[in-house]
């Protein structure tokens, strides 16, 4: 009998497969899992800062091409921060490179998350002013097509959402994340109607201008410049009207999970068809744009559905006076 209770006795546990390991550690919940992307897209930023058309005099140009007809304070400031990148250019790059490697690593290695995160919110003020120009916004050029209000701005947005503690919403709670959606996507609502955005062939040109790099996708871009030709004032009008509702329904909690699907739905729309995938298939892309980093704060922002109900007011509770006297006397 022994021997028998023995040969039936389950097998000692030993460590878990390295694939429940992994996911335990990058996917562990939704959390974790945006930091990770997040993360990789910080390395895939790193990466590309390395190509040598960063080295070279074309990335000079592409920083300085975004100074005319800016407000005199930021084309003097865009000039000077692309003549100091040149003047070291070879050292500048590569301390750029290694930051965002530096982030990435940081933000996926548990430990020092919180370290990593800082260090990409200053980062990102950084990049935004001198590499975006703020996303043109003070050009009145800018347009949620083609990566509007600027990708690297979105970094932070994200990183504040799944900022690690105890708190829905990380550093801006649900009443931030669901307010930042809001305004966020009022502003995109608006960049649709300016004139630059509305004429009737616009949607047309800036898909005609959008990166491509492989045959499928010019192919595809070209399907939607022959739809889009003509018709720029309607579909900056739709597109207006739908980037308000999103932002309005998701704050409002009208049915905020649909409409976070169609905001993820119509960013990845824009980052095929109007951001060329980011150019990176076409060189020289600093960053995939906007569009992948919009996907990834609308799933930070469904994470928090349903938002948590206010806790009810707690009335004071007050003693009678009879007990209050008795405890007296």
């Amino acid at each position: 009998m022994a021997s028998t209770t023995s040969s039936t006795a389950p097998p000692a546990r030993g460590h878990p497969p390295t694939l429940e390991r992994l996911r335990a550690y990058f996917f562990s919940d939704v959390r974790r899992s945006v930091q990770t992307v997040l993360g990789l897209i910080w390395l895939l930023d790193g990466g590309l800062q390395f190509q040598s058309f960063m080295y070279g005099k074309g990335f000079i140009q592409m920083l300085t091409g975004m100074a005319p007809a800016q407000p005199h304070w930021l084309a003097s400031s865009l000039l000077w921060g692309a003549h100091t990148m040149q003047s070291h250019q070879v050292l500048y790059n590569t301390l750029s490179a290694l930051i965002q490697v530096a982030v990435g690593l940081g933000i996926l290695y548990r430990p020092t998350v919180k370290q990593a995160l800082v260090v990409s919110f200053v980062w990102v003020l950084i990049v935004w002013w001198f590499g975006e120009a703020f996303g043109m916004l003070f050009m009145n050029m800018a347009n949620p097509l083609t990566g509007a209000p600027g990708g690297v701005i979105l970094y932070a947005f994200v990183g504040a959402l799944v900022w690690p503690n105890e708190r829905p919403g990380g550093l801006l709670g649900v009443y931030g994340a669901r307010l930042l959606w809001a305004q966020l996507w009022f502003l995109m609502g608006v960049l649709w109607l300016l004139a630059v955005n509305s004429s009737a062939n616009a949607t047309y040109t800036m898909i005609k201008t959008a990166p491509a790099g492989m045959a499928w996708l010019a192919s595809l871009q070209n399907g939607f410049m022959n739809i889009t030709k003509g018709h720029g004032l309607i579909i900056a009008v739709l597109l207006a009207a739908l980037s308000i509702t999103i932002g309005l329904a998701v704050a409002f909690n009208w049915r905020p999970r649909t409409f976070l699907w169609i905001a993820i739905v119509l960013n990845l729309v824009y980052w095929v068809v109007g951001q060329g995938l980011g150019g990176l298939f076409a060189g020289g892309a600093t960053d995939p744009n906007a569009g992948p980093l919009f996907i990834l704060l609308s799933v930070a922002v469904y994470s928090l559905v349903p938002y948590p109900a206010h806790a009810p007011r707690r009335e004071p509770q007050t003693v009678p006076a009879s007990t209050t006297a008795t405890a007296i006397g």
